[in-house]
C-alpha cells in the first residue's frame, strides 16, 4: 500500500492576533497553496490593523523546546523566518537547526516598523548577519530593512540595485529586494540570484491600504512553492504573481479600522500529497 506524506513549511515567526500578519498570515498562505503549515511561535505582539500596541517575549527556552518538538516530528520540505528579536534567539535558531539536515530557509527580516522605527537593536541585527545570513537561501527585506543592512538611504531605483549588492556582500546566497515603499508608478522588486544575476519584477500598485502582512505572505509563499519542488527563481515568480492577486482582490474589502489584510484565499488550493518514498 502507497504512503503520502503533505509537503510542510515551517514558520518561525511573531503572532497577530488580528490575522493579518506573523505566524497567521504564514498559515494561510502555506494552506491556501497546498501545502502543511507547522509553527514555532518568537514573539507576541499585541496588534490589531491599526498597530503593534505592544510585544511580549517568548522564552528562549520555550522556542528552542518548539524547534526541536517540530522538527523532531513533522520535518519541514522548506523553512521560512520571520520576526527575530534578540540575539539570543539568533543563536537559538542557528544552533538548532544546524542539528538537522539542511532544508530551503526563507528569512523576512522584520527589522523596522511602518512607522520607520527600528524594532531591534544594532547589535542584534549584527548577530543575525552573522547567525542567521549563512544559512538563508533567500532574504527578502523592504526597502526600509535593506537600508539598514546596506547603510544607505534608498529613494529610487538606481538605489535599490546598489543597496543589493551590499547586502549580498553579506552572506545570503541570494536576495529579493521589495520595492513596495519606493515613490514610483509601479512597484518593482530586485531578485539577485546565487549566480549574481539580477531579474527586475514589476507589478501594478492597487489603490489600496490593505496590504497588512505583505511581507509575510511574499515569504512564506516562496518556502511553500519551494516545498512543491519549484525552483528558487520560479518560485520567487509564482510567490510575486500570488501575492498581486491576494492584494488585489482584498482591496475593496474593510477589516478593521486601519490596515486591512490581503485576500490570502482568494483561490485556495486542496492540500497537496506527494508519494512516500521507501
Amino acid at each position: 500500500m502507497k504512503k503520502y506524506i503533505y509537503p510542510s513549511v515551517l514558520s518561525i515567526a511573531g503572532f497577530d492576533g488580528s490575522g493579518g500578519a506573523g505566524i497567521q498570515a504564514d498559515i494561510k498562505t502555506i494552506s491556501a497553496l497546498g501545502c502543511y503549515a507547522t509553527t514555532v511561535l518568537t514573539a507576541l505582539p499585541v496588534q490589531n490593523t491599526t498597530g503593534v500596541k505592544t510585544i511580549y517575549p517568548i522564552p528562549d527556552t520555550a522556542v528552542r523546546e518548539q524547534l526541536v518538538c517540530i522538527l523532531d516530528d513533522i520535518f519541514p520540505h522548506a523553512i521560512k523566518i520571520g520576526m527575530v528579536h534578540s540575539s539570543e534567539l539568533a543563536y537559538i535558531i542557528r544552533e538548532t537547526l544546524d542539528a538537522y539536515k539542511k532544508v530551503p530557509v526563507i528569512f523576512d527580516p522584520v527589522m523596522v516598523s511602518t512607522s520607520g522605527h527600528k524594532l531591534i537593536e544594532d547589535k542584534t541585527i549584527q548577530t543575525i548577519i552573522e547567525t542567521l545570513f549563512p544559512i538563508t537561501d533567500l532574504l527578502t527585506p523592504n526597502l526600509d530593512e535593506a537600508a539598514v543592512l546596506s547603510g544607505m538611504p534608498i529613494t529610487k531605483l538606481e538605489d535599490m540595485y546598489k543597496a543589493g549588492e551590499k547586502i549580498k556582500t553579506l552572506g545570503v546566497r541570494s536576495l529579493l529586494l521589495k520595492g513596495g515603499h519606493l515613490n514610483s508608478k509601479r512597484l518593482t522588486s530586485l531578485y539577485f540570484d546565487q549566480h549574481n544575476k539580477i531579474t527586475e519584477f514589476h507589478q501594478k500598485k492597487h489603490n489600496t491600504i490593505n496590504t497588512h502582512g505583505s511581507g509575510c505572505t511574499l515569504s512564506s509563499a516562496i518556502a511553500t512553492y519551494i516545498a512543491r519542488r519549484l525552483p528558487l527563481n520560479e518560485a520567487v515568480h509564482q510567490a510575486q504573481l500570488y501575492i498581486d492577486n491576494a492584494i488585489l482582490t482584498g482591496s475593496d474589502v474593510m477589516t478593521g479600522k486601519g490596515n486591512g489584510p490581503l485576500n490570502h484565499f482568494f483561490n485556495p488550493l486542496p492540500l497537496l500529497k506527494y508519494e512516500l518514498e521507501s
